[in-house]
């Protein structure tokens, strides 16, 4: 009996998006009104200057680092603290220059105000 193999081919190297380090993937309520998306994410331990948000090629991301770094030599580790990673592609219905971001108790606020031409509009009828 003889194995047949078939040929690999080569592939390219991918690039990296973010570093090797573990992620969370931070969980995230969206609530839609007629003028704007609010997007509430859930950061634990991430204070305002560890936290990261921007766009870039219409992709919305978010990055937080968590900095806790206690003193001493580990005895028991049951858990490790991880970094949080999370993006999402906007579409061209929201205004980007607009966006606003705060944190507060590990709760990372995003407000993404929706375009001119996304809101709706009443159209008056007039008697003819």
């Amino acid at each position: 009996m003889t194995e047949k193999t078939v040929p690999m081919k080569t592939q390219k190297a991918i690039p990296a998006t973010r570093g090797e380090e573990r992620y969370l993937r931070p969980p995230v309520d969206i609530y839609e009104t007629d003028d704007r998306l609010t997007v509430l994410c859930d950061m634990p331990g991430v204070k305002q200057d560890d936290v990261n948000v921007h766009i870039d090629k219409g992709v919305l991301t978010i990055e937080g680092r968590t900095g806790l770094n206690p003193e001493g030599e580990a005895i028991l580790t049951e858990f490790a603290l991880a970094n949080y990673f999370r993006q999402f592609e906007l579409n061209d219905q929201v205004d980007p220059d607009g966006i606003q971001a705060q944190i507060k108790h590990g709760v990372l606020k995003i407000d993404i105000p929706k375009a001119e031409q996304a809101k709706p509009k009443k159209i008056p009828v007039k008697l003819g």
